[in-house]
């Protein structure tokens, strides 16, 4: 994009949703003089705390959302998951970076994978299913095992079902493809092919106004319950795999006309080939360790790149781990709850990140922490031992 105009402080920045994104680019927004409005259904949410102004309305209150809208100099979002109606009303009144087009195509998994096949972008194989007499068809076609997931609303493992190959007769895979099919509860989703992978990495990437594009290569990640636990960065990978890495976001990040922070999530196999799982149009939870490990954190650059700015520099002052702290790493839903906060604390390889939630739930992201060290393994050797020992009795 040509002649724009950037918006420089104190501009204010309008945020969708008020979860531990929108606060975290608040506390960037604040550490370089910029304003924050926030709009979510929630009040002193994790966001709102940090913001100037917080707005409590439905995403689909539309009188709400653009007297919102009015109120603020660019639009941007920490949930993929914003209305069709909620993005074109913001954009009536304030530019929406990302734009509207990108939600379209990350809201819908056939529409990302075909996204990416239509970009000869590496995929696993994948099929549409609309009802649960085209999965049973689909099931031969694809093989099994298979993964079947729904099309929409589907995050930290939700929205899926493994259908294993346990070599099933035909009226077997029936009642297998039943089960899988009424698990999702009968909605629209894709068949899968199993990958067989070594491990899940991600790549954050930013894109300017102007095109310009950085990325923090690749973080390797560690899951438990579906839910990311672990990320560590640099990601000890071949060359070769870090090229085909940036090669893939530039071209996702330039087709999709980008203006703002994207990460993407990959498989990679055992013989070092990357699959494009899925992609969030937003700073990740994988990038949280960005915000003490590099010069310039994902939070930052989304600001830099929704203001129309220069990117920042990407670059790690050293290897890093990040861990999240989940519900079920409290003893009670205050942050009294940890017997061993002011032990780690002590620890100056430790950054501890908490997010402000009022209520704790089993699953649910209430913080993390950060180690830096020599080498990416150390790092997380050091932060999954502070992890432990902060709940250690809890």
């Amino acid at each position: 994009m040509k002649n724009y105009k950037p918006l420089l402080p104190p501009s204010t920045i309008g945020v969708l949703g008020s979860g531990q994104l929108g606060r975290m680019l608040a506390i960037a927004a604040r550490h370089m003089g910029y304003r924050i409005h926030v709009l979510s259904p929630d009040s002193n949410s994790p966001t709102g705390q940090i913001a100037d102004k917080e707005y409590n309305a439905a995403y689909d209150d539309l009188d709400a959302i653009r007297e919102f809208a009015r109120g603020v100099d660019v639009v941007t979002y920490e949930f993929e998951n914003v209305p069709a109606e909620t993005a074109a009303a913001c954009e009536e009144f304030s530019p929406l970076r990302p734009g509207a087009h990108l939600l379209h195509v990350a809201q819908n998994r056939l529409r990302e994978k075909t996204f990416f096949a239509d970009n000869n972008l590496p995929v696993a194989p994948f099929v549409e299913v609309s009802s649960l007499e085209s999965l049973i068809v689909v099931m031969e076609k694809i093989g099994l095992p298979a993964v079947l997931k729904t099309a929409t609303s589907g995050y930290d493992g939700k929205g899926q079902v493994l259908i294993p190959n346990d070599q099933l007769s035909i009226v077997n895979c029936q009642l297998v493809a039943e089960n899988a099919w009424n698990a999702i509860n009968d909605q629209p989703a894709i068949l899968e092919a199993f990958v067989e992978f070594e491990r899940e990495v991600s790549v954050v990437a930013a894109r300017g106004l102007d095109g310009s594009f950085v990325h923090y290569g690749l973080i390797e990640n560690d899951h438990a319950n579906h839910i990311l636990d672990v990320s560590v960065a640099p990601a000890i990978v071949p060359p070769a795999v870090e090229q085909q890495a940036e090669e893939i976001m530039r071209c996702i990040l330039e087709k999709l006309e980008v203006v703002g922070v994207l990460c993407v999530e990959f498989f990679l196999t055992a013989n070092n080939q990357l699959l494009l799982n899925e992609m969030a149009p937003r700073p990740h939870n994988s990038g949280h360790l960005t915000v003490d490990a590099c010069v310039t954190s994902q939070f930052e650059q989304q600001l830099r790149a929704i203001c129309g700015l220069p990117l920042g520099d990407p670059s790690y002052h050293r290897p890093a781990a990040m861990a999240n702290l989940l519900g079920e790493h409290l003893i009670a839903p205050d942050f009294r709850g940890f017997k061993n906060l002011e032990s780690l604390l002590t620890n100056p390889a430790i950054k501890l990140h908490l997010y402000g939630k009022k209520e704790a739930r089993p699953g649910r992201k209430m913080g993390h922490l950060t180690a830096l060290a020599t080498t990416a393994m150390e790092a997380a050797i050091i932060v999954r031992e502070a992890r432990e020992e902060l709940i250690r009795d809890a």
